[in-house]
């Protein structure tokens, strides 16, 4: 597995109906999660950080690889 398999290739977003400033109804993109994409490239594993009150989930392709996490330190002050 190479290391650009374990990064996320989407992002995964609830839309939440907002009014907007213009007084119309809109929708504000939640980022709830990240998808991994299977070896194979015949499906993904999702990893949700929430989950959406309407039961759907969008899914879209990343536009740039995701920064690397910081490292945990493992010693205490």
């Amino acid at each position: 597995m190479s290391d650009n398999a374990k990064l996320p290739t989407h992002r995964v977003y609830t839309l939440i109906p907002r009014k907007g400033d213009n007084g119309e109804e809109d929708k504000f993109w939640l980022n709830i999660g990240s998808a991994f994409a299977h070896s194979d490239g015949k499906g993904f594993n999702l990893v949700l950080d929430a989950l959406p009150l309407d039961n759907k989930l969008v899914l879209r392709e990343l536009k740039e690889p995701e920064p690397e996490p910081p490292k945990k330190s493992s010693s205490r002050k």
